[in-house]
């Protein structure tokens, strides 16, 4: 890629928010199926966030991360669209995460 540092990172950031936009819109995918089928999921962006904003200083609360990531405060986001996980989605959890 023949590009500069600084138009990368402008390309990164607009595909994280593009990403986030994309996320927000498809609140008919749980948590559950993203950490099933790609090994991470909404909370794993805001706690990457989180720790990135942390190991550069800045004071980034778990909560605002995740507000961030949802659009919204995570407990509304749950309460208006995360539907409990199938007997199905934990087996399937259980067994692409085991250590």
């Amino acid at each position: 890629m023949n590009i500069d540092d600084t138009a990368r990172t402008e390309l990164e950031a607009a595909a994280f928010r593009r990403l986030l936009d994309h996320l927000r819109g498809r609140t008919d995918v749980q948590n559950i199926d993203l950490m099933n089928l790609a090994g991470f999921c909404r909370n794993c962006l805001s706690n990457w966030f989180e720790e990135e904003a942390r190991s550069r200083g800045l004071p980034v609360t778990r909560d605002e991360a995740r507000t961030m990531v949802y659009g919204m405060p995570y407990e509304e986001w749950k309460a208006k669209n995360q539907s409990g996980a199938s007997d199905e989605q934990k087996a399937k959890f259980a067994q692409s995460h085991k250590h």
